[in-house]
């Protein structure tokens, strides 16, 4: 079964197409990486599949749930990993991360919240406010806060932005010990990691797929030199 199925997508915006046609499909437990210049459309497309913005045209499907017309629905099977934090930064990490497990009606959220809390290394921070923690320590508490209702597809929008290395580091050993059958899709301007890190590549120009691909068709150095083709910028 296909996590993730897009057909025909477009969302325009006035006269201006941020997405344009676009379609792929993405088996289950795949990691996706999606490259691209600014105002290629990526964050749109991201925004499209988690929800937050109704597609003008086409269709896309999260583990089989049309997220335009169910999309509460599709919620529910959906974690998002955005550059807002979404939390809130005058409420303790856990009380953050209970109000979600309860907005979702997770069971035994005290449980759940403590375990999320324990697994990103923040258990003797619990009772901290937010706005007191660095970037890094943030995006920490998001993962925790993307993963309180164990969803099946997680989005992320940029998530290395602005971390240093050793918060980098930290977010990597995250990610993958809690992969497991999970599907990611992950917008970067890196493509040398976000490459490593996908089973699944996609380029997006002008709204559009100039390429989409597994992984193990291409080594890096063909996707690289395919970048610098059919977007026409340096590989950054």
């Amino acid at each position: 079964m296909n996590a993730v199925e897009v057909k025909h997508l477009s969302k325009v915006f006035g006269t201006r197409k941020a997405v344009d046609d676009v379609s792929f499909e993405l088996p289950e437990g795949s990691f996706l990486s999606i490259f691209g210049p600014n105002g290629a459309g990526k964050t749109t497309l991201l925004r499209v599949l988690s929800t937050l913005a109704r597609p003008t045209s086409g269709e896309a499907f999260v583990t089989g749930i049309d997220v335009r017309e169910e999309p509460d629905e599709a919620r529910e099977h959906i974690g998002l990993i955005s550059h807002q934090s979404m939390l809130y930064p005058d409420l303790t990490a856990e009380e953050n991360l209970l109000l979600y497990a309860k907005l979702y009606g997770v069971e035994d959220s005290e449980a759940r919240v403590a375990e999320l809390l324990d697994a990103v290394g923040l258990a003797h921070r619990k009772l901290d406010l937010v706005r007191t923690f660095s970037r890094g320590m943030t995006q920490r508490v998001s993962i925790a806060r993307a993963l309180v209702h164990d969803p099946d597809v997680v989005f992320l929008d940029e998530p290395y932005s602005g971390l240093d290395p050793h918060a980098v580091e930290i977010f990597d050993e995250l990610i993958e010990s809690v992969r497991g059958d999970r599907t990611f899709v992950m917008v970067s301007h890196d493509l040398a990691k976000g490459f490593a890190m996908c089973t699944h590549a996609l380029v997006l120009a002008r709204g559009r797929v100039v390429a989409f691909a597994p992984k193990d068709e291409l080594d890096y150095g063909e996707f690289a030199a395919l970048y610098r083709d059919t977007v026409g910028m340096g590989v950054a």
